[in-house]
Parts: C-alpha cells; structure tokens; sequence
C-alpha cells in the first residue's frame, strides 16, 4: 500500500461521517468511541471490566431514581442505591456472585423502605436489581477464566446484533406493529428480523472463535436475542409510563446509559441463569459449550 493511502482512507470516512445529519454523526460518533473503550475493558482483565461495570451500574442507578421520583443525587435512596449495586459488582468480581445477590436484594429492600410513603416504593426497590442484577450476572462470567472474556463477548455480541438486525428488517420490511402503545417504531418484522439475527450470528461466533457448537450458540443467541427484545420494550415502557423520550442525556445522540442496556440487562440475567442450570463452577464454559 502506498504511503498517505490509510491516511486519505480515515481522512474521507471522517468527511463522510461529518457530512451527516449532526444528531446522526454525534450518535456514530460517540457510539463508535464507547464500545471501543468498553470493548478494551471487557478485554484486558476482569479487574478493568468491574471498573466499566461500577460506572455503568451507577449511572443506570441515577438514571433510574431520577426518571421514577425525581432523586437527586443527594437523595438518601439514591446513595444507597448506587452503594448497593457498587458492592454487588465489587463481590461479584471476587467471587462471592451469592453474596453479590444478596448485596442487591438487601440494596432493593432498603430503598423501598426508605422510599415507602413518598412515592413509587416499589419502582424505586426494583430499580435495584435492575442495575445490579446484569452486574452481577456479567461480572460472574467475565471472571470465569480463561472463557469469561468469549463468553461475555457472545451476550454483548447478542444483544448488539439483535438491536441492528430489528432496525434493519423493520425499516426495510415494515409492517404490523409490535406494540404501538409503548414503543410506535417497533414492528413484528423487527422483532423475528433481530432474533434470527442472533441466532445466525451466534452460529458464526462458534465457528469464528473455536468454541461450542454452531447449533448450541445459534438456540443460545436466539433466546438471548429474544429477551433483549422483551428488555428494551420493558424499558420503553417505563419511560413512556413516564412521559420520558430517554433516561437522560449522559451518551450524545444515543440517550442514557438505561437507553444502551436494557437489551442487555435481561439477557446478561438470562445468560448468568443458564449458565447455573449446567455448570455453576464453570459459568463462561457452560454459556459457551452447553455443557
């Protein structure tokens, strides 16, 4: 390759992304720099991957007291909240998934009560193990290994695939819609478009990466692509209950940190479930072999 070619090659990707739409160019943008970031950290060790997840957790526990009563982040539930789920991911990360359990439920107990009278008690409770219970599950596998990384790449790559395989075949195949009264965008053909998607996807990851079966990892994304469907209408849901757009404006054109990982939290607890049922000494191997 001559030399200035990479150069001229960046140099007009740059102009085409910046000849975009603004709010489209920010979303690829910063979408871009954010899975590259989080895609290192997952890599590298299971130390920086609970630092991602101590960062994400506490976002997604901000976001949430914020969008059902309105918490700053002074608030006493909010603190508690965020210290709750903070401590889940620390025992998580050590080892101790049970402890981490218990962790989360306690945190979720705790903020209902302090949250008891004042408003949405039982919302508020339950926006903790919205947080910590994905970290948990995530920190569980990651940390198995010499799979946790493969492993936890497979949900992530899941959860992904699905949300660009529904843009893709609801855009261009159209038709009924899946639940207008929550979500108007999302269509039926959307829905089986992401799950086949994560299936066929899941298939080339065993062949791409040596492990498993293709036909394990096929059913296996699937079903994970399936809950990440039910995830982010469950959020959407939420948000319209109320009369939220987004769960805040942490990520440019993209939203809140609840807007990237609502696919991801139902899926990543689907995972860590399956994973107990064949081996709980072995989460990452039994996510990917079955056995």
């Amino acid at each position: 390759m001559a030399a200035g070619k990479p150069e001229e090659f960046w140099r007009a990707l740059l102009d085409r992304v910046g000849s975009l739409p603004p709010e489209l160019s920010k979303r690829i943008i910063s979408g871009v720099a954010i899975g590259a970031v989080a895609l290192a950290m997952t890599y590298w060790s299971p130390a920086l991957f609970t630092i991602l997840m101590l960062v994400i957790a506490a976002a997604m526990s901000w976001e949430w007291g914020r969008m059902v009563r309105g918490a700053a982040l002074s608030d006493p539930a909010m603190i508690v909240h965020i210290l709750a789920v903070l401590l889940a991911a620390l025992l998580s990360a050590t080892d101790m998934a049970g402890l981490a359990i218990a962790s989360t439920v306690i945190g979720a107990i705790a903020v209902a009560a302090l949250t008891f009278g004042v408003g949405n008690a039982q919302l508020s409770g339950a926006g903790v193990l919205y947080a910590g219970l994905p970290v948990v599950a995530l920190g569980w596998i990651r940390g198995d290994e010499p799979l946790g990384f493969l492993a936890t790449l497979f949900v992530l790559l899941a959860v992904i695939v699905t949300d660009i395989g529904a843009y893709a075949s609801g855009r261009t195949i159209g038709g009924p819609k899946l639940w207008p009264a929550v979500s108007p965008n999302k269509t039926w053909s959307g829905l089986i478009g992401g799950v086949l998607a994560a299936s066929i996807a899941g298939g080339l990851f065993a062949w791409l990466s040596g492990t498993g079966s293709a036909s394990w990892l096929a059913g296996l994304g699937l079903v994970l692509g399936l809950v990440a469907q039910g995830g982010d209408l469950a959020e959407s849901a939420l948000k319209r209950h109320f009369g939220l757009k987004d769960s805040s404006n942490l990520i440019p054109g993209h939203g809140g940190v609840m807007d990237r990982m609502d696919g991801i939290v139902t899926a990543s607890v689907i995972a860590a479930i399956v994973a107990f049922a064949i081996d709980a000494y072995a989460p990452a191997r039994a996510l990917l072999y079955g056995s």
